[in-house]
């Protein structure tokens, strides 16, 4: 049986704090028909201890496909310089329903992508919080509001998703100065382009990307190329890489993350209570674009375009929403400068088909981009100079029929951001690893187990000089082994399954540690150590 069993339309969300604290529970024997509310292990979003002013800025009931659309005011009583804004959205959802995909615009900017949980019969709620400070240009103006998370009732699935969400302002300064503009792409007949301000000193771009669709795009890991005889082929294989340019001039790559819903891998009990990493947090893909902002300067409107490496030109299920954050020089009204180098090394992607009693397909790809360029700003001339390295290994085994199907994989991708100007260089070296470890076995007596484990991990220095000014190191590993009777009614699945996960964040800016343990839907452990 393949892992794209029972796949559905999803598309990406935030992660709440899920601070359950767990207490002596009887663990049934069983899932039954109730279970724990979803939880993360990930820290909550601080809050400063200062006014703060609330505005709502949706209350939906999604049934379709139908988004929900309406206004935001700014807030009264908190001025319009804020230290911080954090979104929050509480859902619940009951009866039968799969996994959903969804986003929330605000003045046509994409400020949260996020993905529901599968409910209980008797019904669940969740939370979903967001730091979303950096969009504090676009809440200074009263903006039209559209949100989606796109659903199907019918008599088999009934749940309908009740969503409540809000942004809280906390009057102050923030803590590293937000972006002066939010930018969004134009869709002109020459494709999607961008006007900056002419005195623009940094520029990046956020890509909320995601494979999804209900088809092969949402398990892209495990694509095959031919001759392998796998159920979901595509081009070269599972290699993507999602790339941005600028008048056609590749000026960003990355690796995207190997987003898993919670109806993923063919077994929801997997994620009832605790989601994969980012499954309720879809972070975007950065870019500094800054080497390109003389470039930009001009006045005049710039093509930008995103595409994914690997997939089929004619095949949909990938969704690359871009917002574009600009600071800008407060003391000159232009700043000009030019791009004096874009070295891009050649992809490599090559995926060897050993067939056997278990078939194997091996993946190795990676790429590197180096871009430069300088900026002529009040300050001085700064040369900026954006390096990234990408790198994926797999292993894709299975047996005829699929009925053993496996992957363990890692993406690496290294990105080193410098500026060179006035004062000691400033650098940011990030290390970010993603790994996927596990397999699905469908035995002759229907029962499906799927044991996993998924890794997201990073690393991130700045130096200014010598000098170490900021560092933190990431490690979030979810862990799952799950069972049940597939092909027969709910109540016949005699379904089992643990989950556990650990989210450690150490750093300069100090330390989380909390770990969730669940035994057939029942939280059994949660503890900090920090």
């Amino acid at each position: 049986m393949s892992m794209l069993a029972g796949a559905t339309l999803v598309v990406s969300a935030l992660l709440g704090p899920g601070t359950t604290t767990a207490g002596a529970a009887d663990v049934p024997a069983e899932f039954g028909t109730d279970w724990h509310d979803p939880v993360t292990a990930a820290p909550p979003v601080e809050r400063p201890h200062t006014t703060s002013c609330q505005v709502t800025l949706a209350d939906a009931r999604f049934r379709d496909f139908t988004p929900y659309r309406g206004a935001y005011t700014p807030p009264e009583g908190c001025g319009d310089r804020w230290s911080k804004v954090v979104l929050r959205l509480d859902g619940e959802v009951k009866g039968r329903q799969y996994d959903r995909l969804g986003y929330l615009h605000v003045g046509g900017v994409e400020i949260l992508r996020t993905s529901t949980p599968e409910p209980s019969p008797d019904g669940i709620a969740w939370h979903v919080e967001k730091d979303v400070t950096r969009y504090s240009d676009t809440f200074r103006t009263a903006q039209d509001v559209e949100m989606l998370i796109g659903n199907v009732v019918d008599d088999t699935y009934t749940g309908v998703i009740d969503v409540h969400v809000t942004l809280t302002f906390y009057a102050g300064r923030p803590a590293a100065p937000a972006p002066d503009r939010v930018l969004t792409l134009a869709d002109t007949p020459a494709g999607t382009t961008l006007t900056t301000p002419r005195n623009s000193e940094r520029v990046v771009a956020e890509v909320y990307a995601t494979g999804s669709g209900g088809g092969c795009e949402e398990f892209w890991y495990l694509t095959v190329a031919d001759p392998a005889p796998y159920s979901c082929k595509a081009g070269r294989g599972p290699y993507r890489e999602v790339q941005i340019s600028v008048d056609g001039r590749l000026a960003g790559i990355a690796a995207p993350f190997p987003n898993v819903w919670t109806g993923g891998w063919s077994n929801p009990f997997l994620w009832y209570v605790l989601p994969a990493p980012r499954a309720f947090d879809v972070r975007p893909i950065e870019y500094d674009l800054t080497p390109f902002a003389g470039l930009l300067n001009d006045g005049r409107p710039h093509r930008v375009e995103v595409s994914v490496a690997g997939v089929p030109a004619d095949r949909p299920g990938w969704s690359t929403p871009v917002n574009v954050l600009v600071w800008r020089d407060a003391h000159r009204a232009h700043v000009p400068g030019a791009v004096t180098r874009a070295d891009a090394g050649d992809l490599a992607d090559s995926s060897a088909f050993t067939p056997g009693a278990e078939n194997r397909v091996r993946t190795e790809a990676g790429h590197r981009l180096t871009v430069s360029g300088y900026l002529d700003t009040s300050h001085g001339r700064v040369t900026t100079t954006v390096t990234r390295t990408l790198a994926h290994t797999s292993v894709h085994r299975w047996t005829d029929g699929e009925a053993v199907d496996g992957l363990g994989a890692t993406w690496t991708d290294d990105e080193t951001v410098g500026a060179a100007g006035h004062g000691p260089a400033r650098t940011t070296r990030t290390h970010r690893t993603y790994t996927m470890n596990g397999a699905t076995t469908l035995g002759a007596d229907g029962r499906l187990r799927t044991v996993l484990t998924l890794g997201d991990r990073a690393t991130a220095v700045t130096r200014e000089g010598v000098r170490r000014t900021a560092w933190s190191r990431l490690d979030d590993t979810y862990s799952g082994d799950a069972t049940y009777t597939v092909d027969v009614p709910r109540d016949q699945r005699h379904a089992v399954g643990t989950s556990a996960e650990r989210y450690r964040l150490l750093g300069s800016a100090g330390c989380h540690d909390r770990s969730l343990t669940t035994v057939q839907g029942v939280l059994t452990e949660d503890r900090s150590r920090c």
